[in-house]
């Protein structure tokens, strides 16, 4: 099973902490990794087929200085697709003048939509043909940007013919909001004040959030599962989908 992360926060985040925890986990899931930072409508993408343990850009993403209030990070155990960059989430879309990422855990059986030319997949996985498909049908739903809420609402009538395939957990954004959809394993958490320490289920790191946060500061992480220890990890009821907007679920 792959493994997902999430962030969405009210303030410019940095992701280093949670990154170093779900890169552990790279020894079993070890097909590709990618992470996704908006930066207004910007957005910085990157990808390896090379497992996030021995990956020179995974070193680099855990150095690297940027932080966001949108995160999308994906470590891969390939089921359908072989190992290659093009195979490798989050994947990329641009719907509306916006950029929208998605990354996907599980595995979409018979799962063969007509799409388009919009919006066609480059890679063989059932996940990027999900990920086509739900920005065809989001086209075709809405004349232009919706708000969350409605964008909410049409995501979910999407996601359940979908869910009928097969598990199909995932993460996508457009730098608005971040949406999180379980259908086997997904958990979440907010962080805010007062803010104590964490430590990391996968690895001897602990860090004390109150000596890098203000009070107003608030986060909101997903992951498959919980990253930390002694943190109130919540888990998604399966066929739920929850929007996350100003480091709140909605």
């Amino acid at each position: 099973m792959c493994q997902l992360l999430g962030l969405n926060a009210n303030t410019p985040t940095d992701i280093a902490f949670s990154f170093t925890g779900l890169a552990e986990r790279a020894t079993e899931h070890k097909d590709g990794f990618g992470i996704a930072f908006f930066e207004g409508p910007g957005l910085r993408c990157f990808v390896d087929d090379r497992s996030a343990r021995d990956s020179p850009v995974a070193e680099m993403v855990k150095r690297f200085p940027v932080r966001s209030e949108h995160i999308v990070a994906h470590i891969r155990k390939a089921t359908q697709g072989r190992v290659a960059l093009q195979n490798t989430h989050p994947f990329v879309r641009e719907l509306w003048g916006r950029y929208w990422v998605f990354a996907h855990n599980g595995d979409l059986k018979g799962f063969c939509p007509k799409l388009h030319a919009a919006f066609r997949p480059v890679g063989e996985t059932d996940s990027e043909r999900a990920f086509c498909w739900l920005m065809q049908e989001l086209a075709k739903n809405h004349a232009r940007l919706p708000d969350v809420p409605a964008l909410t609402d049409t995501l979910r009538e999407l996601a359940a013919p979908i869910a009928k395939h097969g598990s199909f957990n995932f993460l996508m954004s457009h730098g608005d909001a971040l949406w999180a959809h379980a259908s086997t394993s997904l958990h979440w958490l907010v962080r805010e004040h007062p803010f104590g320490a964490a430590r990391l289920q996968d690895a001897d790191v602990t860090v004390d959030f109150a000596q890098h946060t203000t009070p107003s500061d608030r986060v909101a992480l997903i992951a498959t599962e919980p990253l930390t220890r002694d943190e109130p990890w919540q888990a998604i009821a399966p066929g739920e989908l929850i929007a996350f907007a100003q480091g709140r679920p909605l």
